[in-house]
């Protein structure tokens, strides 16, 4: 696994479980209404990953970018799919999303990567 993909999942699995442990009933709400934001519904699951990508893009997340970005991988999204992702946030976000933009390419690349060394 590439360290660009590792470092982060660890981290926010770290990070969460930190989060999580205060039992805090607003923050487990919160979680929880992601997850069911994103579960199969009128819209499939793919379509709503890459909203979700669009989304972070505009917004400039660089974590939740990166984590739409492995959803949408896990939802066998193309890398022409994540390009008209890409262009569409960037029309929407405006040039400051392509530092962005690249950061996601890189990730991109590296969720492909790990599939080709298996």
């Amino acid at each position: 696994m590439s360290k660009l993909i590792e470092d982060f999942q660890s981290y926010r699995s770290e990070m969460n479980e930190k989060i999580l442990a205060n039992d805090n009933k607003v923050m487990k709400r919160i979680f929880s209404v992601d997850t069911l934001a994103y579960q199969e519904g009128a819209l499939n699951v793919k379509t709503k990953e890459m909203l979700g990508l669009v989304s972070s893009m505009v917004l400039r997340c660089d974590d939740c970018i990166k984590y739409h970005l492995e959803k949408c991988f896990e939802q066998g999204t193309t890398t022409d799919e994540i390009v008209e992702v890409f262009s569409i946030a960037n029309l929407v976000g405006g040039t400051i999303v392509i530092p962005h933009t690249r950061r996601a390419v890189e990730y991109w690349e590296a969720l492909q990567e790990q599939v080709k060394s298996k």
